[in-house]
């Protein structure tokens, strides 16, 4: 009886440490939390609006909480060459050898929330023509993108932007990309754009 309420007692306490910390909880009261993202050409800080995209930000601060964008990598830097000007800088779905990392539950698009796709905002990318399909891939417009916003029909949503840092977008944004036969894709950049790590900051008062 002992050694099955020994079992039951380390049971528990193995789920408890593998649960999965929601998004939700991070400070939960701060309408617009602070996140730093480490990469290897620098840092920045990104300012979230819960506020106006809820169910963004807690998806994303899941990510976050639980270290999953760890060792993940910008592995899209592209221009808009036809206009010459830069588009956009995404990441957070692949690790350094471009493998697919693992994905929470998609969530709701929340494109129609009235924040726009400008230069330096962060936004969620979703499958093409699935716009419910985002899960932990997000990235960086770096330019106003107008044509992302929603029309007609659904946009992508966008849930905060660099406030500190643009100067590591600008240098991610150089860097030399070429096809990568495994990803099917020219915007890739030759040398891996690491995600280091990524930390909440302290609320500000």
């Amino acid at each position: 009886m002992k050694a099955w309420f020994a079992a039951l007692l380390i049971g528990l306490f193995s789920l408890n440490c593998f649960a999965a910390i929601d998004g939700k909880f991070v400070q939960k009261d701060n309408l617009f939390p602070r996140v730093k993202i480490n990469t290897s050409k620098g840092a920045l800080v990104v300012e979230l609006d819960r506020m106006r995209a809820p169910i963004t930000v807690n998806n994303f601060l899941t990510y976050v909480a639980n270290g999953d964008y760890k060792g993940s990598v910008f592995h899209r830097v592209e221009r808009d060459d036809a206009n010459e000007k830069d588009f956009v800088i995404q990441g957070g779905g692949y690790d350094k050898d471009y493998d697919g990392m693992f994905e929470r539950a998609p969530i709701f698009n929340e494109s129609g929330n009235g924040l726009r796709n400008d230069m330096y905002t962060i936004a969620m990318a979703y499958q093409d023509s699935k716009p419910h399909s985002a899960t932990r891939q997000f990235f960086f417009n770096m330019n106003d993108n107008d044509h992302l916003n929603p029309g007609k029909g659904w946009g992508f949503a966008v849930f905060g932007y660099a406030v500190e840092g643009t100067d590591t977008l600008d240098a991610i944004m150089r860097v030399e990309t070429d096809y990568n036969k495994k990803l099917g894709y020219s915007f890739i950049p030759k040398e891996p754009v690491i995600i280091f790590n990524m930390e909440v900051l302290e609320e500000q008062q």
